[in-house]
């Protein structure tokens, strides 16, 4: 579609796929466009999700497919645009997408090709498709998530990142998803694709903006595939506008003694919807989960995860974090399963919720379920306000009570912004704290 039409969004996005199938020239039996089509009808078949999915029991997507969105927009982004987003210091191998699309002349690559390829989805489409046929689609559940299958059948860009075996990756990996809405609203589906190989090890980070003052709804995908003994670290920054729509699902696919880390922090955001789901799908593994979430105004922020315990000796642990102002709302559903081979498994999770206005609302709901008897597992929640005494405390010292409690505040994000290595990313998100706290 070249231009927006005033109609309902399924109708529309079905209406490109087809447009687009339309344009293969014969390479509609190729079977990457196979499972395109698999995946819209399973798209036409799920439609959107409502509050009556059980899943989507707290979030509300009625006001996104209200909208129509643009999933074509041409952008003349230029370099010197990026002054609008700068972040000090930020160095590496920093790939930019605008609306999705990869940007060639504005990115940087520094680690060279012997330990480090990085390429678009889509040259990799045209360039290397047996290695997209093993790994699209084979993750991530298509069958029965509508938001993947529909990133599935119409991704059209976004990143394939190789890291060789035995290689260490010194300089991080920053992916950096600017929704430029100067003109109109604007949609966009990435999809990403991360191979570590065998004892290697890779920082890896996703950040995403929003220019302008239209509506956007991005829609991302990113399949990460932790080889034996890999450790990886990888890291979801959001500061989009208050028309952002943005879901997004990371699935994560560990093997034998590999080492999954990940933070993800939600800063800005109109709707957020963050997926992390991840796999320990051989012994030995760790996995650390953590979040954090610091919503004002009307923002509504959702965090969904699920770590799947598939073999024994393995240990997982989640901290989940969140603080809401004003009238914002946030979700948090996290699922620990724990499969009858995976004996001697240790899982912890923990979510834990600071509300500083009688007007914002916090829906928790851990699930913790085991068919395995040789376990240690824990999950719990707590949603409340912040600690008077101390508070009182401070003031007593000849702290303002306003500093008082941006200092408790801070210090409650700590646990969750300090665990992040890419020191110009986490000083960043400090920065940003600050300011809405200050703000507040």
């Amino acid at each position: 579609m070249n231009s927006i039409e005033n109609k309902e969004l399924k109708a529309q996005l079905i209406a490109d796929f087809q447009l687009s199938q339309a344009t293969l020239n014969g390479k509609s039996n190729m079977p990457i466009h196979q499972l395109r089509g698999e995946a819209m009808k399973n798209f036409d078949k799920l439609g959107f999700p409502t509050i009556r999915h059980e899943e989507w029991k707290y979030s509300n997507v009625s006001n996104l497919i209200k909208q129509t969105f643009d999933f074509h927009t041409k952008t003349d982004f230029k370099k010197s645009d990026l002054k609008k987003i700068h972040v000090p210091h930020l160095k590496g191998n920093i790939l930019y997408f605008i609306n999705g699309v990869y940007n060639a002349e504005i990115s940087e690559i520094a680690t060279p090709e012997d330990k480090l390829k990085v390429i678009s989805f889509s040259e990799a489409l045209a360039t290397q498709p047996e290695l997209i046929e093993e790994h699209f689609g084979k993750y991530a559940n298509y069958q029965n998530d509508a938001f993947t299958a529909l990133n599935t059948a119409l991704s059209n860009d976004g990143v394939v990142v190789q890291v060789a075996d035995n290689k260490v990756v010194e300089e991080p990996i920053i992916i950096r998803y600017i929704s430029d809405v100067r003109l109109a609203n604007v949609g966009s589906q990435p999809r990403n694709l991360i191979i570590a190989g065998k004892n290697s090890q890779v920082k890896i980070a996703e950040s995403y903006r929003t220019v302008g003052e239209n509506a956007s709804f991005v829609n991302t995908v990113t399949e990460i595939i932790v080889g034996e003994s890999a450790i990886v670290d990888y890291y979801k920054v959001q500061d989009e506008s208050d028309k952002t729509y943005h879901i997004g699902t990371t699935q994560v696919h560990q093997k034998g003694r590999s080492y999954f880390y990940a933070a993800t922090a939600t800063l800005n955001g109109g709707f957020v919807r963050n997926n992390l789901n991840v796999v320990l799908d051989g012994e030995h593994i760790e996995s650390h989960l953590f979040g954090l979430y610091v919503p004002n105004g009307k923002q509504h922020i959702d965090n969904h995860t699920l770590v799947d315990h598939q073999k024994p000796n393995c240990e997982s642990n989640e901290l989940y974090k969140g603080i809401l102002m004003d009238k914002s709302t946030g979700v948090f559903n996290g699922k620990i399963f724990v499969r009858e081979d995976a004996q001697k498994t240790n899982a912890y999770q923990n979510c834990r919720n600071v509300i500083t206005s009688d007007e914002a609302t916090m829906n928790t709901k851990p699930q913790l379920e085991i068919w395995a008897d040789d376990v240690k597992c824990s999950h719990g929640t707590t949603t409340g306000q912040l600690n008077d005494e101390a508070i009182f405390y401070m003031q007593s010292r000849g702290i303002p009570k306003k500093e008082a409690i941006r200092l408790q505040l801070l210090a409650f994000a700590q646990d969750v912004v300090s665990q992040i290595k890419i020191n110009s990313i986490r000083e960043y998100i400090e920065k940003l704290i600050l300011e809405k706290l200050e703000a507040a």
